[in-house]
């Protein structure tokens, strides 16, 4: 499943991050819809609000299906046949959709048929293990790397930030039975855990691994929903690692949240020397902190605008923000 997410990114460093080339090869970045709603966060759950990917054309009928925007939406599907005057009203849970029902059940359906496919984007998301003790909280995202697999090009503004985890999404629009501004709601599709996280959860989402996989599923004028619904399948290319329970407090936002820790040692958050690098690292990130020196980061054109990373390959980029051996790095469970 997917109750727990992070995004830290600023509005403007997001639009970076999603940068893309549209149907005729040009690169762009998405357009902001309402931008002055995102807020940050290390920590999100259901019924807080998220960023999200979609297609223009849902917003304008003469837009290109390719062009791609990015919207804050609210986690847990709010169906647009829902008649009550609350949201809140809803008696069931909707922030997860599972694939093998996705397209049987009333609250998803209609809205899959229509095309309302979104990307849901984090840098990660929170798992649960359950131990005898207790659960123990994990990160979980795509692995990082610094090579730069397409060509830079003069006069173009650069990516070179951590890569976002990209899910699949459903989404559909509200409008209050006595009137009012839309909801726009979402939920994250999941699928059975893949080999490496299984032991963790047997649930995970479905995660869109390239820009050709999230070209396919946003682009609902080009790929029917048939064809589109291939894409949702587990995924290997994921790396994880251990973190403090700190994070199991949804109200807990800062980047200890997601910082790693050892296990077999004392789950409370440890200002060591070189965690407070790396928490350094995170807050900068946020819009108006101090900008890292440009060799400090991994370097992409854009997160979407290359080839997926090898499937065993964890580049951990955290091992080198931490910058001292013997810290914990993200790790992948061997067979």
């Amino acid at each position: 499943m997917c109750g727990r997410t992070a995004c830290s990114l600023g509005a403007d460093n997001l639009r970076r991050a999603c940068a893309y080339r549209d149907s005729r090869g040009r690169q762009r970045q998405p357009e902001w819809i309402r931008a002055e709603r995102y807020r940050p966060s290390y920590n999100k759950g259901p019924q807080s609000s998220g960023p999200v990917l979609l297609s223009r054309r849902h917003l304008q009928q003469d837009a290109d299906s390719s062009e791609r925007v990015l919207m804050d939406m609210r986690w847990g599907l709010v169906p647009s046949w829902f008649k009550k005057d609350d949201p809140s009203k809803m008696q069931f849970n909707t922030s997860n959709c599972r694939s093998d029902t996705m397209l049987k059940k009333s609250s998803y359906k209609g809205a899959l048929l229509q095309g309302k496919r979104c990307v849901v984007l984090a840098d990660g998301f929170y798992e649960w293990q359950q131990q005898s003790g207790g659960k123990q909280p994990y990160f979980i995202y795509f692995p990082q790397t610094k090579d730069a697999v397409a060509e830079e090009k003069e006069g173009e503004e650069e990516w070179r930030g951590w890569r976002l985890l990209t899910m699949a999404g459903i989404f559909d629009c509200w409008e209050p039975p006595a009137g009012g501004e839309m909801l726009y709601t979402y939920t994250i599709i999941t699928v059975d855990a893949s080999k490496d996280v299984s032991f963790i959860h047997h649930r995970m989402p479905a995660i869109l691994d390239g820009d050709e996989a999230i070209r396919k599923w946003l682009d609902f004028a080009e790929v029917p929903t048939q064809e589109a619904v291939k894409l949702i399948q587990p995924t290997e290319n994921i790396v994880f690692h251990p973190v403090s329970t700190f994070v199991n407090s949804v109200r807990n936002n800062a980047p200890e949240c997601l910082a790693p820790i050892e296990l077999g040692a004392k789950k409370e958050v440890k200002a060591t020397p070189s965690s407070k690098t790396m928490l350094g690292w995170l807050k900068n990130s946020q819009e108006g902190s101090p900008q890292k020196k440009e060799n400090d980061l991994p370097r992409w054109t854009s997160q979407f605008i290359h080839s997926p990373s090898p499937k065993k390959t964890s580049a951990d980029i955290l091992q080198q923000w931490l910058g001292k051996e013997g810290q914990p790095a993200a790790k992948k469970r061997k067979a």
